[in-house]
């Protein structure tokens, strides 16, 4: 019987075993030198913006919120075609979510939607690079002129993306990243927050250390001791040990060559599905040099629910990315309802993610063409709702 073909998986080498192993080896299990080092190398991603690592996609998510401030009372605006997290982590520090629709195309966050969606009671506006393709940062930012929020780009899809030559992490205020394994990088669980500001990092990087102070210039009572340390506002234990920063060090090393591997990929799926009836290939715009963590197609005429079945059972991984967050029955109880985010909605019906990872082979994704083409082949439209 054929293996299943996931739709992503980690790539993991000799030299990251390596790295693992010197780090298991050192005196330093966690909080120590290699933490810095990982954060130092990814700001080599980031056009030199400063970054804080954590221990996973979703607490980058809290503490970029947390860093912000967000607490009761405030409103975070989010697109629904994301992991639930990037909603679910603003409601745990008290927020209100308000859902906005994303764009045609790229189905990121629409600055329109966004712009009406904002209030004054907005403290955070979250744009997420679906798929890997980053969002229209210079218009959001116009959408926001005039506001206090700030805004925020969930970029778990899209280390190394670019936008008008400008990179991922240096585009909003607070930038943050999952290294999940089927991410472009991984630290088999870890993340991290990027931020413009000094301020906004320090916050962050106190929010994931249990809200320690330990700078003396900091401290309400310097004089204590050698020992001493306070927590001045409330953080969580955050942290990304030395383990997995040394893995993810060596992760980013190889980040270009992932890249380039994706959009080889890319390439010959685009070719490959060009004439294909029945499907629409992922968008992209101009100014985007995407990450490509997804190859998202569309499958029209209601039959993505067959096609998903007759490709699993043809041993391909296919998968659905991802349920509108505000579908999901915990948002739905809050009074959330269906048909507030059209174009997200109407994306996730036809919304079906083709296996996607660097060591994916030709002969593999040739198999995965031909399942895509078969299925079609094997299943009826449905007619058209009255």
């Amino acid at each position: 019987m054929t293996a299943m073909l996931p739709y992503g998986r980690q790539s993991v080498t000799a030299d990251d075993v390596a790295a693992v192993v010197a780090a298991l080896r050192s005196d330093w299990l966690t909080t120590g030198p290699q933490v810095d080092a990982f954060e130092a190398d990814l700001a080599s991603w980031t056009g030199g913006v400063g970054c804080a690592a954590v221990s996973n996609g979703t607490a980058a998510l809290h503490v970029g919120y947390a860093a912000a401030g967000v607490g009761p009372g405030d409103e975070v605006v989010v697109p629904p075609m994301t992991f639930v997290a990037t909603a679910s982590s603003a409601v745990a520090l008290g927020a209100k979510v308000v859902f906005a629709d994303v764009e045609e195309e790229t189905f990121t966050l629409d600055p329109a939607a966004a712009a009406a969606a904002t209030t004054a009671r907005t403290r955070v506006v979250s744009a997420v690079d679906y798929a890997g393709h980053p969002a229209d940062y210079d218009a959001l930012r116009g959408a926001l002129a005039g506001s206090d929020a700030l805004l925020l780009a969930d970029a778990a899809h899209s280390i190394g993306a670019t936008y008008r030559g400008r990179p991922v992490g240096s585009l909003a205020d607070l930038t943050t990243f999952s290294f999940f394994p089927t991410k472009n990088l991984t630290t088999a669980e870890g993340g991290a927050v990027a931020a413009l500001d000094a301020e906004l990092l320090t916050r962050a990087r106190r929010f994931r250390n249990i809200g320690l102070v330990r700078e003396r210039d900091a401290l309400r009572w310097p004089d204590e001791g050698g020992w001493h340390q306070e927590v001045h506002e409330f953080g969580l234990n955050y942290r990304l040990p030395d383990v997995l920063c040394a893995l993810g060090r060596s992760q980013l090393r190889r980040l270009g060559d992932f890249l380039a591997a994706r959009a080889r990929l890319v390439a010959r799926y685009d070719e490959a599905l060009a004439d294909l009836d029945g499907v629409l290939r992922p968008g992209r715009r101009s100014w985007a040099a995407p990450a490509w963590h997804l190859y998202p197609i569309r499958v029209l005429d209601g039959r993505r629910r067959e096609v998903y079945d007759r490709m699993r059972a043809a041993g391909i991984g296919v998968q659905v990315n991802y349920l509108p967050a505000h579908w999901h029955p915990a948002f739905a109880d809050l009074g959330y309802r269906r048909g507030s985010c059209p174009v997200a909605e109407s994306f996730y019906e036809q919304q079906l993610s083709l296996p996607l990872f660097p060591t994916l082979t030709g002969a593999d994704q040739d198999r995965v063409i031909d399942a895509l083409g078969a299925a079609l082949r094997g299943v009826t439209a449905r007619p058209a709702a009255a």
